[in-house]
């Protein structure tokens, strides 16, 4: 397995918040939860599933600091609400599940 380059990482722009700081590195380390759900729903072809944890995941990366995810999580959200074809959503699913992979906190 190749190792992410650090000019590649996501990094929380709300990590040296005093306040907000310590919810970042919850969420990056609650990130593996929610890319299993993620492959989970789409594995079941669960498209309304999808689109609720997309939604959420644009929303919520924002509010971490974390703009870089936003696009990928809207663009999943998009396709899987309006059912999309496959071969359009298994793309944008795995393009979201790669930033996510590439979050940090510092």
């Amino acid at each position: 397995m190749t190792q992410t380059a650090t000019a590649d990482l996501f990094y929380s722009t709300l990590a040296d918040d005093p306040i907000i700081g310590e919810i970042v590195v919850l969420y990056v380390a609650e990130m593996p939860d929610r890319v299993a759900a993620l492959a989970a729903r789409w594995d079941a072809r669960d498209y309304q599933g999808l689109t609720t944890l997309a939604h959420q995941m644009k929303g919520a990366a924002g509010s971490h600091g974390f703009a870089q995810l936003t696009p990928y999580a809207a663009r999943l959200e998009q396709l899987a609400g309006a059912r999309a074809a496959e071969r359009e959503i298994q793309p944008a699913l795995d393009a979201l599940l790669s930033a996510c992979a590439r979050v940090r906190c510092r």
